[in-house]
C-alpha cells in the first residue's frame, strides 16, 4: 500500500480487485485516492473553480502515477462542496416558496429565538427566499385530512407569476400527513414550469413546519447548482472514459447522480461525511482495544476542521443540523465544524487579543508560505515557523514551503500583538487554533454524554496530524491514530462508503396506544421507498428506527426497532429509557410518545484492502544517522527526528519528538508520545506513561 503517489510496494496477493477512484474537493486542495488490484495511489491538486476541472485533473494525475488510463477505472465516487459553498456564499438559485395562506412568513418567524440572547442588536440570518418571492395559496389540511382543496384559479395565476424564478419550493401545512394538495400543486408546477420543484412531502415528510419548510427551501435553492455541476462533471468524465460518478451524501452513504439531482439537500455535508467514513474504516484495530469505546474523528483541512464520533462501530448521525443559518432536517453524519484550518488567517482584535479564523486564505492566494501572493499569516505559516513543516516541503508535489516568507509574516503579527518574536506569535496561533478545535471535540463528546477519555482520536486531513496529539493531551485522550493516507482520508472514505438511502414519516401517537399492525405497515411502505432507490444488484440491509420522547418534551431520541411480524411497544420503551439515561443521565415513568418512523437501506461496500509495503529511497538507504531538525514544543526548541512517512517498516517504534513527512500531510509526535507502525501503515501513538 502506498500513499506517496508511487506504485512501489505492490502486493500481488491483495484481496480487492478492480480499479476505483475517490475524489474529495476541499477548500484548498482536491484529494484523489486510486485503488487498483495491488496498490493504493494518492494525488493532491489545488481546488479549482469550476470544481469539476480540478476533479478531472486530479484523476489524471493519479492515473499517471498508477500507470493506467482513466478509461480503465471501473468505479468513480465523488464528494463535493458545491452545496455547502452555495449556502455559505448565498449564491444559489432564485427560489420561490409556495405555502398555505397565512403562513408566508414561517421562514422568518422560525422558532422565535435570537442568535445571542442578551444582544439586543443581534440580527438573524436572512431567509434564502425573500418575502416578495413567497406566495400563498388558499388550501388547508389538518392532521385528520384535507379540509380545503387547492384553489385552481389561484394556482393558474401563480404559474404566470413564477415564470421568472429558477426553482420552486412547495410546503403546505400538515403535508407530511396528508400530501394530496401539495402533490397536486407540485405536479402542476412541474408540468407548466421548466424549473426544479421541491415538495416538502417528498423531501422531508415530518412534522415541525419551520424545519420542514426550511429543508425544502434549501433543496430547491441548491438543485440548479447541483444539476449544472453534475452535468459538467459527468460530461467531462465521459470524455476521458470514466464511469458516471456516484456522490457522497451527508448521511455517510453514496447515491447515483439522478437521485442527487432530485435531492440536492442531501449533499450539504458531502465531504466531511466521507472523512468520518474513512476514519471509521481505518480504526478497526483500535476499536478492538480494551477500554476504547469508540473514536473521535478529527479532519483538519485548509479552511475548517470537522469532528465526529464513531461509538461501538456506529457512526453518529443526526437530523438536527443548521448550516449557514439554515435548519436542515435530513439525516447527516453528526459533525461539528469550526473555522479553524491550515489556511485560517491569524489576526489581532480590537482588544489586542490574538485570534484565528474563521476567514481563510483558501487555495488562492493561500498561506504566505505558498508564495502565491498571500500576505496574511495563517495556521500553516505558524506550523512552518515552529518547524513542524520543513522548509522546502512540497504538498502534493506542487506547493513548496517558503519559510522566510512565513517567518516575516509571523514577525509582523508578533509586533501587532505585542509579542517578542515570530516564534512566540506562531506558538500563540497554534494554541488558539487548538483551543477552537478542542471545544469542537468537547461538543460532540461531553455534550453528547460521551467521555472522551474512553475514545481514541483518528487524525487526518492536510493539517490534522500536526495538531492531533496536542488536542489529545488537552482532552486526556491516550491514543491517537494517524492513517497512512491521512492527508487524503476523505477521498479514501469514499471508496469505503456504502450505498445508503433514508425514508421517514411522522406518526405521532402515544407509544402504549400504538397499533402494531399500523406501525409495521408504515415501515413496509418506507422499505419499499428505500428499495426503489437502490441501484446495486444486492438487496439493502434494512435498519428501522423510531424517534420518541416523553410526553411534554420538545425533542426526541432515536432508538432501533426490530420488526418482523410484530411491533412491540414495551421493548421499544425499554430502549428509549436506556437511550435517555445515556444522553441525559436520568429516565422517567411518564408516558412515551412515538413521533417519527425512519428506515435506512444500506448496500454494504468492501473497503479497499491493500497491503502496506514501505517505499525506501536511495537517499534514505545511504544515511547512517537519522535526519533531525529544530522544532518548538511548549516554548522549548528540541531536536526532532525526521522520517519519511512511507519509509517506516511495520512494527517500527517512533519515540517523540519526531516528525513524519508525507506528500499530503505531516505528522507531529510530541515529546512523551510514542508511535508504532501497524501492518496497514497507520501509526498508532500513545502517551508516555499510559502505553
Amino acid at each position: 500500500m502506498t500513499a506517496n503517489g508511487t506504485d512501489d510496494g505492490r502486493d500481488e496477493d491483495a484481496t480487492h480487485a478492480g480499479k476505483r477512484v475517490g475524489v474529495d474537493v476541499g477548500g484548498t486542495f482536491t484529494d484523489v485516492v486510486l485503488v487498483t488490484a495491488d496498490s493504493l495511489v494518492t494525488a493532491k491538486v489545488s481546488s479549482t473553480e469550476p470544481q469539476h476541472e480540478g476533479v478531472l485533473s486530479g484523476i489524471r494525475k493519479a492515473c499517471n502515477r498508477a500507470g493506467i488510463a482513466p478509461d480503465e477505472i471501473e468505479s468513480f465516487v465523488h464528494a463535493t462542496t458545491v452545496s455547502v459553498n452555495a449556502l455559505l456564499e448565498r449564491d444559489g438559485a432564485e427560489t420561490a416558496l409556495v405555502t398555505t395562506a397565512g403562513f408566508r412568513d414561517v421562514l422568518e418567524i422560525g422558532r422565535q429565538t435570537r442568535p445571542h440572547l442578551y444582544d439586543l442588536s443581534a440580527e438573524k440570518t436572512p431567509p434564502l427566499v425573500p418575502r416578495h418571492r413567497r406566495f400563498e395559496l388558499d388550501e388547508r389540511s389538518t392532521v385528520d385530512g384535507v379540509d380545503t382543496p387547492v384553489d385552481l384559479d389561484a394556482l393558474d395565476e401563480l404559474v404566470e407569476t413564477l415564470s421568472d424564478v429558477d426553482s420552486v419550493a412547495v410546503s403546505f401545512l400538515h403535508a407530511y400527513r396528508h400530501p394530496a394538495n401539495e402533490a397536486e400543486v407540485a405536479a402542476t408546477l412541474r408540468e407548466r414550469l421548466d424549473v426544479p420543484v421541491s415538495a416538502s412531502s417528498e423531501v422531508l415528510p415530518t412534522f415541525r413546519e419551520y424545519e420542514r419548510t426550511s429543508t425544502t427551501v434549501v433543496d430547491a435553492y441548491l438543485r440548479p447548482a447541483i444539476d449544472s455541476y453534475l452535468g459538467e462533471l459527468v460530461a467531462g468524465a465521459t470524455e476521458i472514459g470514466l464511469p458516471e460518478p456516484q456522490v457522497m451524501q451527508s448521511n455517510g452513504g453514496i447515491a447515483d447522480p439522478d437521485h442527487i439531482r432530485e435531492r440536492a439537500v442531501t449533499t450539504v455535508l458531502s465531504g466531511p461525511a466521507a472523512g468520518v467514513v474513512g476514519a471509521s474504516a481505518s480504526a478497526d484495530g483500535v476499536l478492538d482495544t480494551t477500554g476504547v469505546e469508540g473514536i473521535v474523528t478529527f479532519d483538519m483541512g485548509g479552511t475548517s476542521s470537522d469532528v465526529g464520533v464513531v461509538r461501538e462501530r456506529d457512526i453518529a448521525r443526526t437530523t438536527d443540523v443548521t448550516v449557514a443559518g439554515q435548519p436542515i432536517g435530513t439525516p447527516m453524519v453528526d459533525i461539528e465544524t469550526v473555522g479553524s484550518g491550515g489556511g485560517s488567517i491569524a489576526w489581532v482584535d480590537e482588544g489586542g487579543a490574538l485570534r484565528v479564523g474563521p476567514e481563510s486564505a483558501g487555495a488562492d492566494p493561500g498561506p504566505v508560505c505558498y508564495g502565491n501572493g498571500g500576505d496574511r499569516p495563517t495556521v500553516t505559516d505558524a506550523n512552518v515557523v515552529l518547524g513542524y513543516i520543513g522548509a522546502g516541503t512540497e504538498f502534493g508535489g506542487e506547493v513548496a514551503m517558503d519559510e522566510a516568507a512565513a517567518r516575516e509574516a509571523l514577525a509582523d503579527l508578533a509586533e501587532e500583538a505585542g509579542l517578542s518574536s515570530a516564534v512566540e506569535a506562531a506558538e500563540g496561533v497554534y494554541r488558539v487554533a487548538n483551543a477552537t478545535m478542542t471545544r469542537a471535540i468537547r461538543s460532540v463528546t461531553i455534550e453528547r454524554g460521551h467521555d472522551p477519555r474512553t475514545f481514541a482520536l483518528v487524525a487526518f486531513g492536510g493539517a490534522g496530524p500536526m495538531h492531533a496529539a496536542a488536542l489529545a493531551e488537552q482532552l486526556d485522550i491516550d491514543r491517537v491514530v494517524f492513517p497512512l493516507a491521512g492527508g487524503v482520508l476523505s477521498a479514501y472514505g469514499l471508496l469505503a462508503a456504502d450505498e445508503k438511502y433514508d425514508a421517514v414519516r411522522t406518526r405521532r401517537v402515544e407509544l402504549a396506544e400504538a397499533d402494531p399492525e399500523t406501525i409495521v405497515g408504515i415501515y413496509e411502505e418506507l422499505i419499499d421507498e428505500v428499495e426503489s432507490n437502490v441501484t446495486a444488484e444486492e438487496a439493502p440491509v434494512i435498519e428501522r428506527t423510531a424517534a420518541l420522547r416523553y410526553r411534554g418534551q420538545s425533542f426526541e431520541l432515536d432508538v432501533d426497532v426490530d420488526v418482523d411480524e410484530r411491533f412491540d411497544p414495551a421493548t421499544v420503551r425499554e430502549r428509549f429509557t436506556a437511550a435517555h439515561r445515556q444522553a441525559y443521565g436520568y429516565a422517567m415513568d411518564d408516558p412515551v410518545e412515538l413521533v417519527t418512523l425512519r428506515v435506512t437501506g444500506t448496500v454494504e461496500n468492501e473497503p479497499p484492502r491493500t497491503q502496506y509495503r514501505p517505499h525506501t529511497t536511495e537517499s534514505a538507504e545511504s544515511k547512517d544517522q537519522p535526519t533531525t531538525r529544530s522544532v518548538v514544543f511548549d516554548g522549548e526548541e528540541q531536536r526532532a527526528t525526521v522520517s519519511g512517512r512511507t519509509e517506516l517498516e511495520p512494527g517500527t517504534t517512533i519515540d517523540g519528538p519526531a516528525i513524519l513527512e508525507g506528500e499530503e500531510s505531516t505528522t507531529v509526535i510530541p515529546p512523551t508520545w510514542t508511535g508504532t507502525v501497524r501492518g496497514d501503515g497507520a501509526v498508532v501513538c500513545t502517551r508516555g506513561d499510559r502505553r
